[in-house]
C-alpha cells in the first residue's frame, strides 16, 4: 500500500503546489584536455576532447521524488532548505559536438572506476583513459557517443583515481549524532593481519568505514564459520580489536575504522562482525544526483554562475551499469529517479549489464558495494522481491511489484537491454527475473524490455593466455575467458536504434521454462558431463571437475521492521537477519549441452564452435574454503587435441581432431557461426570479420586441410 500510494503521488506531481526544484547549481571543471587521445581522430566525428570536474547539486527533501530517500529529512539543510551534495564528474566528448550523435552514455561508475571504454572499446583497463590506445578501437568513440561519468556512491574514497560522491551526514533532529548496529562481514582471498572496518572483501577499492561509537570489544559480537551452513563459532572480545595491525602486530593501534583478529583472518572462514557505529550518510542522494546531472545536461543552457552546459546540444541519453552498477541501474529505475522534477524521462534508455537483483544504496548505514553470492556477502540486503521488470506475485512475501511498477505509472520507462552471464543464473538468481517465485511459469515480457543471456560466460571474461590456460586465483580451475565484449557491442547498436528510431531489437536470448532450457541445477537434470583430469595444455594440469549441483540459493530474509523489502530502502534492524525457515525460491539455470556449454542464449562464435567447456560456476581451491562457490567465475577445460588423448583421460567429451579434423574446417565452422549472428543482428560485421581472421590464426594442433564445398550455414543453424 505504501508503494501504491508513492507511485499515485508522482503521478499527480502537476496536481501539486510549486517545489523548490532539484538541480545542478554549480559546474567546475578543473582540468581540460583537447584533443585528448594524444589527439588520435575519430572517423566523420573527428577529435575528442576530456573534461574533469565536480558538480555541485541541491534537493528539496519535501519532495515526492525525493522523500523516498532513506533519512533525507536528517540532513543539514542550507539556507533555501535544500540538501546540498558534490559529485566527480569526467566527459569524453567530440571536440564538435555537431559531428557526434548527440547521444549521452552515462555510466554510473563501478565502485568509483570506469569500464565503458575497457567493455565496448576492447581496451586496457584506464581509471584516467588519456592515451591513444586507451581508446582501443575507437568503437564508442566512432559512434559518435558523449561519454559520461558521475560519482553516486559516497563511501568511496578519492584514490588512485576513483570517482566519489560527497554527501552529508544524517543526525537526530536535535543534531545529535547517530548510532546504531552494523552487521559486516570479512572473507580473505590471503591471510590478512587488518582490514576496514565496515567493508572487508572487496577493501582494495578504498572505502571509508562507519566509525565504532567504542573501541570496548566487549561491546561487539565477532563469530566465524567454515560455511554459511556452520553454525557460528564466537571469537572472544580479547582476540580481535578495534585497531590496524598492518605494521605493528595484534592488538595493534587503536583505531575506530579498521578491525584486526589474533593472528590473522584466515581465508578458510568467514568472519562475521556486529558492532555499533556511527556517522550514517544519505548515500541514497546518488540516485537523484544521477538523475539531476543528466538532466542538466539535457536541458540546462548554464550554471546558476553563468558557466556554460559543456554538453549543450545533447538530445537523449542512455543509462548504463556493470555489475554493482547494473544493479544500481535496476533501483534506479524501481525507485522513481527516471522522471525529471518536471515530470519528464530522464533517460530514454538503460543497459544494465550482468546485474540482477538491486542495490543496497538506500539504507541507513548502507554498504552499497557488497555483492552477493551463495559463500560471500549472502546475508545483505539486494535481493528482496521485486526482482522482476514486470510486476508479479510474491507468495512467500504476500508482495507484488516489478522493477518499472514507477515509471510505467508516469510514463517514463526507458527502452531496456538488460545482459546477463550464465554466472548471473548460478549466483545471481536470474532466473527470478523471468519466472515466478516458485518457478511454475515463465513471466510475460515487458514491452520496455529485451533480455539476454550471454551464453556460457562468467561475470567478467578473463583474457587469454597465450599457450595456457586462464589465471586459477582462489578457485579450482581455470577460469572462463568466453568472450563477451563483441556481444556488448551488438546490443548497444541495437539500444540506440531502439531509442532513437523505434526499431524493435532483436528478440530476447534467454533459457525459459517453456523451452525446456531453464532447470533445476541438480546433476541429474542438468546432466553435464565428467570431465576427468586433465593435461592438455602443455606444462599445466587440471584436476577432475565434479559438478555436485552448487548453486547460490535463496531465501526470504527478515531485516527488521524498519526495513522495506520491497523498496530495499529503510533501516536494518535484525542484524544478522533472520532466515525465514520454509520460504526459499525455486533458482533455476540453463541447460547445457554435451559438452556443458549453455544450450540457450547468445551463443558466441567461441560456444558454437568451440575449443572446451565454458561454465559460469566454479568452486574454491583447498585452504580457501574447499568447494564454496568461487566468487563470480566460471570454468574453462579445453577439449583433447585428438582422440588418443581424450581416450586416455577417459574425457566423454570429443576430441578437436573429431570435431573439426582440419583447421580449414574449424574456421569453416567459426565462419558460419559468425554469419548466423549477423543475420539476427547479435554481431557487428566488423567484428565478425575480426572473429574470422583470430580464427585462421590460432594454434589448433590440427593439420592445415583446405575450405570444403559442401559446409553449409545448417551447421550453424544447429550450434546456434
Amino acid at each position: 500500500m505504501r508503494q501504491r500510494l508513492f507511485i499515485l503521488a508522482m503521478a499527480s506531481l502537476s496536481l501539486l503546489p510549486a517545489l523548490a526544484e532539484a538541480r545542478i547549481t554549480r559546474i567546475e571543471i578543473t582540468r581540460v584536455e583537447s584533443p585528448t587521445f594524444e589527439g588520435r581522430t575519430f572517423g566523420d566525428v573527428g577529435q575528442y576532447e576530456k573534461l574533469v570536474g565536480v558538480a555541485h547539486g541541491e534537493v528539496d527533501p519535501y519532495h515526492p521524488l525525493n522523500a523516498i530517500i532513506t533519512d533525507i529529512e536528517l540532513a543539514p539543510r542550507n539556507g533555501r532548505g535544500l540538501v546540498e551534495y558534490a559529485i566527480d564528474v569526467y566527459i569524453l566528448k567530440p571536440k564538435d559536438m555537431s559531428r557526434g550523435n548527440r547521444m549521452i552514455f552515462y555510466e554510473a561508475p563501478n565502485r568509483g572506476t570506469k569500464r565503458a571504454i575497457e567493455l565496448f572499446n576492447r581496451a586496457p583497463e584506464s581509471f584516467d583513459p588519456t592515451t591513444a590506445a586507451h581508446a582501443g578501437d575507437g568503437f564508442m568513440m566512432r559512434q559518435g557517443y558523449t561519454v559520461v561519468w558521475g560519482a553516486w556512491q559516497g563511501d568511496v574514497l578519492p584514490a588512485g583515481g576513483l570517482m566519489t560522491m560527497r554527501v552529508p551526514v544524517a543526525t537526530n533532529p536535535d543534531r545529535s549524532e547517530i548510532s546504531g548496529e552494523i552487521y559486516t562481514q570479512y572473507i580473505a582471498n590471503n591471510p590478512q593481519r587488518s582490514l576496514p572496518l565496515s567493508f572487508g572483501n572487496y577493501g582494495f577499492f578504498a572505502h571509508a568505514s562507519y566509525e565504532t561509537v567504542s573501541l570496548n570489544t566487549s561491546l561487539a559480537t565477532m563469530t566465524r564459520r567454515a560455511r554459511n551452513a556452520d553454525p557460528p563459532t564466537p571469537i572472544a572480545a580479547s582476540d580481535f580489536a578495534f585497531a590496524n595491525c598492518t605494521v605493528v602486530p595484534f592488538p595493534g593501534v587503536a583505531s575506530t575504522t579498521d578491525i584486526c583478529v589474533r593472528g590473522s583472518f584466515n581465508p578458510d572462514f568467514i568472519y562475521e562482525l556486529t558492532y555499533t557505529g556511527k556517522r550514517p550518510t544519505v548515500l541514497g542522494l546518488g540516485f537523484a544526483a544521477t538523475r539531476d546531472l543528466v538532466e542538466f545536461f539535457k536541458h540546462a543552457s548554464a550554471d546558476d554562475n553563468g558557466t556554460p552546459n559543456p554538453l549543450l546540444g545533447a538530445e537523449k541519453a542512455l543509462l548504463t551499469g556493470y555489475s554493482q552498477t547494473g544493479r544500481f541501474v535496476r533501483s534506479f529505475l524501481h525507485l522513481g529517479f527516471n522522471q525529471g522534477e518536471a515530470g519528464g524521462m530522464v533517460f530514454e534508455g538503460a543497459f544494465p549489464q550482468i546485474a540482477t537483483g538491486r542495490i543496497p544504496l538506500n539504507v541507513r548505514f548502507g554498504q552499497p558495494s557488497r555483492g552477493y553470492g551463495q559463500h560471500e556477502d549472502t546475508f545483505f540486503p539486494g535481493f528482496e522481491t521485486p526482482l522482476s521488470y514486470v510486476t508479479s506475485h510474491d507468495p512467500l512475501t504476500d508482495r507484488a511489484g516489478g522493477i518499472l511498477e514507477r515509471c510505467v505509472a508516469t510514463g517514463t520507462c526507458p527502452r531496456t537491454i538488460h545482459v546477463v552471464s550464465s554466472t548471473e543464473y548460478w549466483q545471481g538468481r536470474q532466473s527470478l527475473t523471468q519466472t515466478d517465485a516458485l518457478a511454475t511459469r515463465d513471466l510475460r515480457e515487458s514491452p520496455f524490455v529485451r533480455m539476454y543471456l550471454l551464453a556460457s560466460t562468467q561475470h567478467s571474461a578473463v583474457a587469454p593466455v597465450p599457450g595456457g590456460l586462464p589465471p586459477v586465483g582462489v578457485c579450482r580451475w581455470p577460469q572462463n575467458p568466453a568472450p563477451q565484449a563483441e556481444s556488448y557491442r551488438a546490443l548497444l547498436a541495437a539500444l540506440k536504434d531502439w531509442v532513437t528510431a523505434g526499431v524493435t531489437p532483436p528478440k530476447s536470448a534467454v533459457p525459459t521454462l517453456e523451452a525446456g532450457t531453464l532447470v533445476r541445477p541438480d546433476p541429474a537434470t542438468l546432466g553435464f558431463p565428467a570431465i576427468p583430469a586433465t593435461t592438455y595444455v602443455p606444462g599445466t594440469a587440471t584436476e577432475a571437475v565434479n559438478f555436485n549441483g552448487l548453486h547460490n540459493a535463496l531465501s526470504v530474509l527478515d531485516f527488521g521492521a524498519e526495513f522495506d523489502a520491497g523498496a530495499v530502502s529503510g533501516r536494518l534492524t535484525e542484524n544478522p537477519p533472520l532466515v525465514v525457515a520454509g520460504h526459499d525460491y525455486a533458482v533455476l539455470v540453463p541447460a547445457v549441452d554435451d559438452d556443458g556449454n549453455d544450450t540457450s542464449g547468445v551463443r558466441s562464435t567461441d560456444i558454437q564452435v568451440p575449443l572446451g567447456t565454458h561454465t559460469g560456476w566454479s568452486r574454491r581451491r583447498p585452504t580457501r574454503a574447499a568447494d564454496q562457490m568461487c566468487r563470480v567465475n566460471g570454468v574453462y577445460i579445453p577439449f583433447a587435441r585428438t582422440a588418443a588423448e581424450r581416450a586416455a583421460a577417459g574425457d566423454p567429451r570429443l576430441s578437436l581432431e573429431e570435431r573439426y579434423g582440419t583447421h580449414a574446417a574449424y574456421v569453416k565452422k567459426v565462419e558460419h557461426a559468425a554469419k548466423h549472428l549477423m543475420k539476427k543482428r547479435l554481431l557487428l560485421p566488423e567484428d565478425a570479420e575480426r572473429l574470422v581472421e583470430e580464427a585462421k590464426t590460432r594454434d589448433l594442433g590440427l593439420p592445415p586441410g583446405h575450405e570444403r564445398a559442401d559446409m553449409h550455414d545448417h551447421d550453424a543453424e544447429h550450434a546456434e
